[in-house]
């Protein structure tokens, strides 16, 4: 049976700060997407040991902008967003995840976590919905884009659920790979959006688990498109839904994505300078974001 490993690749650039930047904003403990503030209610308790590190460090972001999400979104799914109780934290997740690519790109810090407390990835341009509002991840893309001349982006999405809004946004831009392990199987024409169906056993029978193979998928289908793609960044979309016990429950425990923790964190560290962010999707489960995220922020930071 395959266990966690340690990262083998640099946590960070010696140019920059820091190893890691969390971004985290304290209404996301409070009013946290489909548990109403309980899933990140350890939070940031649960990372003070990591935070006496001085290879990371704490942001607060503020809102993002009306100019950024209209780049992005129609002014009609902005005044149903304002109108929908369980988005009151979309503004300060998704300007903290602007916030830590901005980081990123300043080289202040080698790679990013962001923690959200309303999710992205089923945002598209004029439809939001599963307790996503804005779509952090393509807003983050524009920024970037706009900002600091940033032009193709590697996205792998492990959350339990298609990123069906990230898929509409850029479903005709070339630069953007976006690989998603969701319950389909499909591959566009040009490679560039791909779907890889969960397994569909939770064992094999001679040793190997769920976790093994799980992360072997990913290993097989996401590290080698992403050398031929060479983009700017990579982010990882890490939804810890698929867990066992929560509600996209595929059967995974802790070391499967403390182990995709590593993969990408030493993939960006050899295709694009460590330019890594890691942005916290689904799950709902108060015992397993408390257990799950740390170590992911300790491997990010070279500290595990």
């Amino acid at each position: 049976m395959r266990s966690a490993v340690p990262c083998t690749g640099s946590a960070g650039r010696s140019m920059t700060r820091y190893a890691t930047g969390i971004f985290y904003h304290p209404s996301f403990s409070r009013r946290s997407y489909l548990t109403a503030g309980a899933r990140l209610a350890d939070f940031p308790m649960a990372l003070d040991g990591i935070l006496r590190s001085d290879r990371v460090h704490l942001y607060e972001p503020g809102p993002v902008s009306r100019e950024l999400l209209l780049k992005v979104h129609t002014p009609g799914l902005l005044e149903k967003v304002k109108g929908d109780p369980l988005c009151a934290t979309a503004w300060h997740s998704a300007g903290g995840v602007v916030m830590a690519g901005e980081k990123v790109a300043e080289g202040e810090i080698a790679n990013a976590f962001a923690f959200i407390g309303a999710g992205g990835h089923h945002s598209g341009r004029d439809f939001f919905g599963g307790y996503c509002c804005f779509n952090d991840v393509a807003l983050c893309i524009v920024n970037l884009r706009e900002k600091f001349g940033y032009r193709r982006f590697a996205i792998l999405d492990t959350d339990a659920h298609h990123g069906d809004g990230t898929r509409d946004l850029f479903l005709s831009d070339p630069d953007i790979l976006h690989v998603c392990f969701c319950g389909l199987d499909y591959e566009s024409p040009d490679g560039t959006k791909v779907d890889v169906a969960h397994p569909a056993i939770r064992g094999t029978g001679n040793g190997r688990t769920i976790n093994d193979v799980h992360f072997d998928r990913v290993r097989k289908e996401f590290p080698h498109r992403v050398r031929n793609f060479r983009p700017d960044l990579v982010f990882w979309y890490f939804g810890f839904d698929t867990h066992r016990g929560d509600y996209g429950d595929i059967g995974l425990t802790g070391p499967f994505y403390w182990d995709i923790a590593c993969l990408v964190r030493d993939l960006a560290a050899e295709v694009c300078d460590g330019k890594l962010e890691v942005v916290l999707g689904g799950g709902s489960e108060t015992r397993l974001a408390t257990y799950l995220i740390p170590p992911v922020i300790e491997r990010l930071a070279g500290l595990s």
